[in-house]
């Protein structure tokens, strides 16, 4: 279904419109996209993680707090990937489906708001001439106060559903951490080397236009290849590891890069139309609301791009990306946070998202359908949290 109206829009844009360079920059933006959580996914199918403590309250919340940090590092489907199972593992004797939604708000989405490696529209500003550090700098302070508030209704919720729970339990914890998979380690740190291997940011590195992929996309396809070859086959039944997650993902985004190409070049023409009417309210709710329903990377350098347009300024120059960074932060840093944050709103909000639903499923935890996950969990959690910042920060 995905494939059959992702076609509509391609016939649409050849045929009627005689206009195939916006489906060549979305299907180059597909392989990038593809290649990059497919590898994350099977080189941390690789790892195994065994946490040996028994899973209380206090104990999810300082795992979470962990996989937001780590995912900084390694990125938001790294963090996801590497942790979704230890994490079922550890909570196994009392897991509910609340448990795997804040994991996907805080290690899946939120927690990855600090560096370009974090999530990828922010890695596309840093390509575009956005400082390395200029996220973390000037956006910490939003982040540790969301990562808090959210940590803090975890808390409630594993607290009071804690209550009550008379299934039997493991004793004898050893409080040992278990780790095995050493060599897919440096498979995930070939990964993070190659996201940087672009012509934008390394002048040597070579142009392969028109190919829709670089050796960025090589590289990272190769790392699947043999991360998979070579990993240990005892890890991967112990991580009950198959491709059917990464499938899915790939099945459903391609639908989905495909059929908001017309609904973003109706968000350019609109910003630059309104540019005058634009603030930094208004382009957090709105990168924030079309992050939650369309990939929130090229949502994010429309309206970035719109931003820039204030000042007269073009995304595509990044002399004029430094200027327009040097001018008003408060734009980009509302368009930041938004893209990252507003991606844990619905299961297709964020590539890992989509990822840990389908992993969580298929270990046999009952899920929450597409509609049910918003009107249960995130619009009632997360709408308030969001209003909170934006009050403190944009309004």
């Amino acid at each position: 279904m995905a494939i059959i109206l992702g076609l509509v829009t391609v016939v649409y844009y050849l045929i009627f419109l005689n206009e195939y360079h916006s489906l060549l920059h979305i299907f180059a933006e597909y392989i990038s996209f593809i290649a990059l959580l497919s590898s994350l996914f099977v080189a941390s199918g690789g790892i195994f993680i065994k946490v040996d403590k028994k899973a209380t309250p206090y104990m999810n919340v300082l795992f979470l707090l962990f996989g937001a940090v780590i995912s900084n590092v390694i990125g938001t489907t790294g963090a996801s990937m590497l942790l979704i199972r230890p994490y079922i593992k550890m909570n196994q004797n009392r897991i509910k489906a609340y448990h795997v939604i804040f994991f996907i708000f805080i290690v899946s989405n939120i927690g990855g708001a600090l560096t370009p490696i974090g999530d990828p529209p922010l890695f596309i500003g840093f390509l575009r001439g956005v400082p390395f550090f200029w996220v973390l700098e000037n956006v910490w302070f939003i982040w540790i106060p969301m990562i808090m508030l959210i940590l803090g209704v975890f808390f409630l919720f594993d607290k009071f559903n804690d209550k009550g729970n008379d299934t039997p339990v493991q004793n004898g914890y050893t409080g040992k951490v278990e780790f095995k998979g050493f060599r897919n380690l440096g498979y995930l740190a070939v990964i993070i080397f190659s996201v940087f291997l672009d012509p934008g940011v390394f002048s040597w590195v070579p142009d392969w236009s028109p190919l829709p992929f670089g050796i960025r996309e090589v590289i990272m396809f190769a790392v699947v290849y043999l991360s998979y070859k070579q990993a240990d086959p005892e890890i991967l039944r112990s991580n009950e590891f198959d491709f059917e997650p990464i499938k899915e993902v790939a099945y459903l985004f391609i639908g989905i890069f495909l059929t908001m190409v017309p609904a973003l070049q109706l968000i350019a023409e609109e910003a630059r139309v309104n540019r005058d009417l634009l603030n930094a309210g208004t382009f957090y709710w709105a990168t924030g609301g079309l992050s939650s329903f369309l990939d929130n990377t090229p949502t994010y350098l429309n309206f970035l791009s719109a931003a820039m347009g204030k000042y007269t300024l073009d995304v595509n120059v990044k002399a004029h990306v430094l200027d327009f960074v040097s001018q008003d932060i408060i734009y980009l840093r509302a368009i930041s946070v938004a893209a990252v944050f507003f991606g844990s709103m619905t299961y297709i909000g964020n590539g890992p998202n989509f990822m840990v639903k389908s992993i969580c499923e298929r270990a046999g935890i009952e899920m929450p359908s597409f509609f049910t996950y918003m009107i249960k969990y995130s619009i009632p959690i997360l709408i308030p949290l969001f209003l909170i910042i934006y009050f403190l920060f944009f309004h």
